[in-house]
């Protein structure tokens, strides 16, 4: 049987860990200000729980490593990509539409250009650790191929 590599072992746990300091981190700080000032720039201040909610999925599913939480991976950090790609020339075009930062405005400036760099990683390492395919577990096979039947 094929088995993934896991995605939350060896250096994983190191992204793992990343990931689990920005979901503290964004979440805490998203709860804080929509606690206490989402009038000041709501939109800014849901898209830093969005941000820290990805970051949640994102570090659960990559902990996890099955086959259905690499598949939320995916998703979660492509969403995360295009959320800190999309927030971040919003944010640099036009200054006016954040009056408060996000986590993503200005691709990350505030933490260092880590949530823009940190997807990249996030997606590579989820390529590099995606299962092998075999001849077993490639539908197009059949039994009955020509290489089968020579032997």
């Amino acid at each position: 049987m094929n088995q993934a590599r896991s995605t939350g072992s060896g250096p994983g746990r190191v992204l793992v860990m990343v990931y689990g300091v920005f979901a503290l981190a964004a979440t805490a700080r998203a709860g804080v200000q929509l606690a206490t000032r989402f009038s000041e720039a709501p939109l800014a201040y849901l898209l830093s729980a969005l941000a820290g909610i990805v970051y949640i999925v994102a570090t659960i599913t990559l902990a996890l490593g099955t086959r259905t939480s690499r598949r939320l991976a995916w998703i979660a950090i492509s969403v995360e990509l295009v959320g800190v790609l999309s927030v971040g020339t919003l944010s640099v075009l036009d200054g006016t539409a954040f009056p408060r930062a996000t986590v993503w405005s200005d691709y990350g400036i505030g933490y260092g250009f880590v949530p823009l760099v940190l997807p990249l990683i996030g997606l590579f390492w989820l390529w590099l650790t995606r299962p092998a395919v075999t001849v077993s577990d490639d539908p197009s096979s059949t039994a009955d191929s020509p290489r089968d039947r020579a032997r």
